[in-house]
Protein backbone atom coordinates (compact mmCIF):
# COMPACT_ATOMS: atom_id res chain seq x y z
CA UNK A 1 0.00 0.00 0.00
CA UNK A 2 1.28 3.26 -1.01
CA UNK A 3 1.71 5.86 1.96
CA UNK A 4 -1.50 8.44 2.04
CA UNK A 5 -1.75 11.56 3.97
CA UNK A 6 -5.33 12.08 5.31
CA UNK A 7 -7.31 14.79 5.09
CA UNK A 8 -9.38 16.31 7.80
CA UNK A 9 -13.20 14.45 7.20
CA UNK A 10 -15.27 17.11 5.84
CA UNK A 11 -19.45 16.89 5.37
CA UNK A 12 -20.11 15.28 2.04
CA UNK A 13 -20.94 17.20 -1.21
CA UNK A 14 -24.05 16.23 -4.03
CA UNK A 15 -20.67 16.02 -6.37
CA UNK A 16 -19.33 13.20 -3.96
CA UNK A 17 -22.23 11.27 -5.46
CA UNK A 18 -20.73 9.06 -8.42
CA UNK A 19 -17.03 8.20 -6.51
CA UNK A 20 -19.50 7.14 -2.95
CA UNK A 21 -21.49 4.85 -4.90
CA UNK A 22 -18.49 3.68 -7.01
CA UNK A 23 -16.76 3.40 -2.89
CA UNK A 24 -19.53 0.87 -2.05
CA UNK A 25 -19.94 -1.01 -5.04
CA UNK A 26 -15.94 -1.58 -4.93
CA UNK A 27 -15.82 -2.23 -0.86
CA UNK A 28 -19.17 -4.33 -1.01
CA UNK A 29 -18.73 -8.17 0.74
CA UNK A 30 -20.73 -10.85 2.55
CA UNK A 31 -18.64 -9.71 5.27
CA UNK A 32 -20.34 -6.53 6.26
CA UNK A 33 -22.97 -6.43 3.35
CA UNK A 34 -27.33 -7.72 3.98
CA UNK A 35 -28.21 -6.39 0.93
CA UNK A 36 -27.48 -8.58 -2.55
CA UNK A 37 -24.42 -7.18 -4.77
CA UNK A 38 -25.11 -4.19 -6.81
CA UNK A 39 -25.70 -4.81 -9.81
CA UNK A 40 -26.71 -2.09 -13.16
CA UNK A 41 -28.37 0.04 -13.42
CA UNK A 42 -26.76 1.58 -10.31
CA UNK A 43 -28.58 3.64 -8.17
CA UNK A 44 -26.86 6.63 -7.12
CA UNK A 45 -25.47 7.37 -3.67
CA UNK A 46 -27.82 10.40 -2.04
CA UNK A 47 -31.43 9.99 -2.34
CA UNK A 48 -34.40 11.14 -0.75
CA UNK A 49 -33.71 8.74 2.57
CA UNK A 50 -29.75 9.41 2.51
CA UNK A 51 -28.91 13.09 1.88
CA UNK A 52 -25.28 14.78 1.65
CA UNK A 53 -25.54 16.50 5.32
CA UNK A 54 -25.87 12.53 6.58
CA UNK A 55 -22.63 11.71 5.69
CA UNK A 56 -18.92 12.73 6.57
CA UNK A 57 -16.10 11.96 4.31
CA UNK A 58 -12.71 11.40 4.73
CA UNK A 59 -10.10 12.12 1.73
CA UNK A 60 -6.62 10.86 1.20
CA UNK A 61 -3.39 11.85 -1.22
CA UNK A 62 -1.50 9.10 -2.20
CA UNK A 63 2.07 9.69 -2.14
CA UNK A 64 1.80 10.09 -6.34
CA UNK A 65 -0.51 13.03 -5.66
CA UNK A 66 -3.79 10.87 -6.17
CA UNK A 67 -6.41 12.20 -4.27
CA UNK A 68 -9.73 10.85 -3.50
CA UNK A 69 -12.37 9.86 -1.28
CA UNK A 70 -11.04 7.08 1.33
CA UNK A 71 -14.02 6.77 3.54
CA UNK A 72 -17.38 7.67 4.89
CA UNK A 73 -19.86 7.46 7.89
CA UNK A 74 -23.03 7.91 7.42
CA UNK A 75 -24.70 9.35 10.53
CA UNK A 76 -28.33 9.88 11.54
CA UNK A 77 -31.21 10.33 14.16
CA UNK A 78 -31.85 6.55 14.80
CA UNK A 79 -35.45 7.37 14.96
CA UNK A 80 -37.59 10.42 14.85
CA UNK A 81 -39.12 10.47 18.36
CA UNK A 82 -37.68 13.10 20.62
CA UNK A 83 -37.22 10.55 22.82
CA UNK A 84 -34.14 9.44 21.79
CA UNK A 85 -33.16 13.10 20.19
CA UNK A 86 -29.84 12.79 21.92
CA UNK A 87 -28.64 9.66 20.26
CA UNK A 88 -26.72 9.30 16.70
CA UNK A 89 -26.62 5.80 14.81
CA UNK A 90 -24.18 4.92 12.28
CA UNK A 91 -25.98 3.70 9.36
CA UNK A 92 -23.38 3.25 6.88
CA UNK A 93 -19.24 2.95 6.98
CA UNK A 94 -16.87 2.07 4.32
CA UNK A 95 -13.29 2.77 3.86
CA UNK A 96 -12.00 2.15 0.27
CA UNK A 97 -9.55 -0.92 -0.41
CA UNK A 98 -6.57 1.10 -1.25
CA UNK A 99 -6.94 2.95 2.06
CA UNK A 100 -7.59 0.53 4.41
CA UNK A 101 -4.89 0.32 7.20
CA UNK A 102 -3.85 3.75 7.01
CA UNK A 103 -6.25 5.02 9.84
CA UNK A 104 -9.40 6.25 7.54
CA UNK A 105 -11.60 4.26 9.70
CA UNK A 106 -10.61 5.63 12.98
CA UNK A 107 -10.39 9.26 11.31
CA UNK A 108 -14.03 9.01 10.00
CA UNK A 109 -15.40 7.58 13.72
CA UNK A 110 -13.72 10.33 15.48
CA UNK A 111 -15.34 12.76 12.96
CA UNK A 112 -18.98 10.72 13.79
CA UNK A 113 -18.51 11.53 17.60
CA UNK A 114 -17.37 15.38 16.76
CA UNK A 115 -20.60 15.77 14.46
CA UNK A 116 -22.81 14.04 16.82
CA UNK A 117 -22.38 15.95 19.92
CA UNK A 118 -22.01 19.31 17.67
CA UNK A 119 -25.67 17.82 17.28
CA UNK A 120 -26.26 17.83 21.12
CA UNK A 121 -26.34 14.05 21.03
CA UNK A 122 -24.51 12.23 23.91
CA UNK A 123 -24.51 8.79 22.79
CA UNK A 124 -23.54 6.73 19.63
CA UNK A 125 -24.65 3.38 18.59
CA UNK A 126 -24.31 0.89 15.32
CA UNK A 127 -24.97 -2.44 13.86
CA UNK A 128 -22.55 -4.86 12.71
CA UNK A 129 -22.57 -8.23 12.01
CA UNK A 130 -21.38 -10.60 14.46
CA UNK A 131 -18.94 -12.66 11.53
CA UNK A 132 -17.36 -8.84 10.65
CA UNK A 133 -14.14 -9.35 13.12
CA UNK A 134 -11.96 -6.11 11.48
CA UNK A 135 -15.38 -4.04 12.40
CA UNK A 136 -16.11 -4.83 15.49
CA UNK A 137 -12.29 -4.55 16.84
CA UNK A 138 -12.00 -1.19 15.22
CA UNK A 139 -15.35 -0.13 17.15
CA UNK A 140 -13.95 -1.17 20.35
CA UNK A 141 -10.96 0.73 20.27
CA UNK A 142 -12.93 3.28 19.67
CA UNK A 143 -14.74 2.82 22.91
CA UNK A 144 -17.70 0.53 21.39
CA UNK A 145 -19.40 -1.96 23.85
CA UNK A 146 -21.62 -5.23 22.60
CA UNK A 147 -24.92 -3.78 23.76
CA UNK A 148 -26.72 -6.59 22.21
CA UNK A 149 -26.78 -9.76 19.99
CA UNK A 150 -29.51 -10.32 17.71
CA UNK A 151 -29.14 -14.22 16.81
CA UNK A 152 -28.90 -15.76 13.47
CA UNK A 153 -30.88 -12.18 12.47
CA UNK A 154 -29.61 -12.55 8.89
CA UNK A 155 -29.21 -15.38 6.21
CA UNK A 156 -25.78 -14.64 4.58
CA UNK A 157 -24.06 -17.22 2.06
CA UNK A 158 -25.95 -20.01 3.00
CA UNK A 159 -25.27 -19.27 6.95
CA UNK A 160 -26.85 -17.61 9.67
CA UNK A 161 -24.88 -14.40 10.83
CA UNK A 162 -25.93 -12.22 14.24
CA UNK A 163 -26.76 -8.62 14.22
CA UNK A 164 -24.73 -7.38 17.08
CA UNK A 165 -25.62 -3.83 18.23
CA UNK A 166 -22.93 -1.69 19.90
CA UNK A 167 -22.91 1.76 21.81
CA UNK A 168 -20.87 4.63 23.55
CA UNK A 169 -21.48 7.77 25.36
CA UNK A 170 -20.28 10.75 24.07
CA UNK A 171 -20.25 12.80 27.49
CA UNK A 172 -22.79 15.11 28.19
CA UNK A 173 -23.60 17.22 24.87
Amino acid sequence: MAALTLRPARPAVPADDDELAELDRSTWSTLHAVLPRPTPPYEPFFGERHPPQDVLVVEAETADGRTGIAGYVRLVPPTPLAANAHVRQIRGFAVANWARGAGAGRALLRAAFAEARRQGANRITLRVLGHNDPARALYASEGFAVEGVLPGEFFLNGRYVDDVCMGRSLGPA
